[in-house]
């Protein structure tokens, strides 16, 4: 019964950070497809609503998703280098997927936020061009998926030592 309750708990963090990707992505694409005037490196490009709710949905996905594996993966504390060192192979494991899922998730996040921001109706916005927030986000979102899933994994494993 375990072992369903944690396939069934990574399959919804995949999901969910899946669906984000896709959903980040899809943003970029209706991003791409209002008008925009390009002089070198200088752009005018008007707000997409599409871009803009994708996105933020995007971003509710993937905090979502890192908030749930947090919760169910449970506490690894390790505060120190020596009690880094002194841990089982998982917990260390466990530690080093929270890490870099929280560095992750900063990034994507930020990334997918920006990338929204700049979708928002009253921002008809001009200046220097800066594609692709919403697709690199969408993409980080995968990333963070197996992230989460390894530091699950490896935090459940942990804890029934």
């Amino acid at each position: 019964m375990a072992k369903l309750c944690g396939l069934f708990v990574c399959m919804l963090i995949v999901a969910l950070d899946v669906g984000a990707g896709i959903l980040g992505i899809e943003a970029e694409v209706a991003q791409n497809k209002v008008k925009h005037l390009r002089l070198w490196i200088f752009e005018c490009r008007e707000p997409s609503e599409d871009a803009f709710k994708l996105g933020l949905a995007a971003a509710a996905l993937l905090a979502f998703a890192h908030i749930l594996s947090n919760l169910l993966g449970g506490c690894m504390c390790i505060c120190s280098q020596e009690d880094f060192q002194k841990a089982s192979p998982n917990r260390q494991l466990s530690v080093v997927c929270l890490v870099f899922s929280w560095i992750i998730l900063a990034v994507g996040f930020s990334m997918l936020v920006i990338g929204t921001l700049s979708n928002h109706k009253s921002r008809t916005s001009c200046g220097f061009s800066h594609h692709h927030f919403l697709s690199i986000g969408g993409i980080l979102c995968f990333v963070h998926a197996l992230f989460c899933v390894a530091y699950y994994v490896s935090a459940t494993a942990a804890l029934n030592e």
